[in-house]
């Protein structure tokens, strides 16, 4: 079963306290890019793995989407979901998406933002959504970045004489990493960038587009933080056919 980390109280305040949580889609600054990838939703069936506070299944169903299952492991994230939301279009499930199973052609499209770097089977998830998925339909994520996430001790180091560098220790050895984000010991799975589009490859999808996130000129100007997201990238996104 997956690391349940965000029903820890200390975790899920201070997730709670975080721009994205507070504002929604509009506080993620990668949502442009990702909504840009995101095909017309009206009348189309779709799911949201990792459905957090449910921000996205209430943009789809805003859309038009004629069904959102929006599927999460955390009791507090859904609840949260279930309390933003009486849209009979919207249906919220409690399941662990290392096991979890939808039916076969069930959905036109899968979406996924900030969750799938928790799995450690990716290959078994990523062969349950294409079979869950009809012919022609599309596969949105987002994870973080590999090279992000490498490091046993991510972090910037400062270099002699000035400037700083991102580690990149350990990046061919893929498997478990543990990180103090929000609360101690937060695991995640680090795979290589390779392992990530070829299984998706191997599946049967083909890919679309795939983009190292990073900032637009108008958004630093307007958010001068985010100007260090152009010396390393901390998000993949991922757009992918069935």
């Amino acid at each position: 079963m997956a690391q349940n980390i965000y029903d820890r109280p200390d975790f899920f305040e201070g997730y709670s306290r975080l721009p994205r949580s507070r504002l929604g889609l509009e506080g993620a600054p990668e949502w442009p890019a990702i909504r840009a990838m995101l095909p017309p939703l009206r009348g189309r069936r779709v799911v949201d793995l990792g459905c957090g506070f449910g921000w996205f299944a209430r943009w789809a169903a805003a859309q038009g989407a004629a069904q959102v299952l929006g599927v999460d492991l955390s009791t507090k994230m859904l609840a949260r979901a279930r309390s933003g939301t009486a849209d009979p279009a919207i249906t919220f499930l409690q399941a662990d998406l290392e096991r979890l199973e939808l039916p076969e052609a069930g959905f036109d499209l899968a979406y996924s933002s900030l969750a799938l770097h928790y799995i450690e089977d990716f290959g078994r998830l990523v062969r349950m959504v294409h079979r869950a998925l009809v012919p022609g339909a599309g596969f949105v994520f987002t994870i973080e970045h590999p090279i992000y996430m490498a490091s046993r001790q991510p972090g910037w180091m400062v270099r002699e004489g000035g400037g700083r560098s991102w580690a990149v220790d350990h990046y061919a050895v893929e498997g478990e990493r543990r990180t103090d984000w929000l609360a101690k010991g937060v695991a995640k799975q680090h795979r290589t960038l390779g392992t990530t589009l070829t299984t998706l490859i191997r599946a049967g999808f083909t890919l679309r587009e795939v983009q190292e996130w990073h900032p637009t000129p108008a958004q630093l100007a307007a958010q001068p933080a985010l100007a260090e997201e152009m010396d390393r990238p901390m998000l993949l996104l991922v757009a992918a056919t069935r």
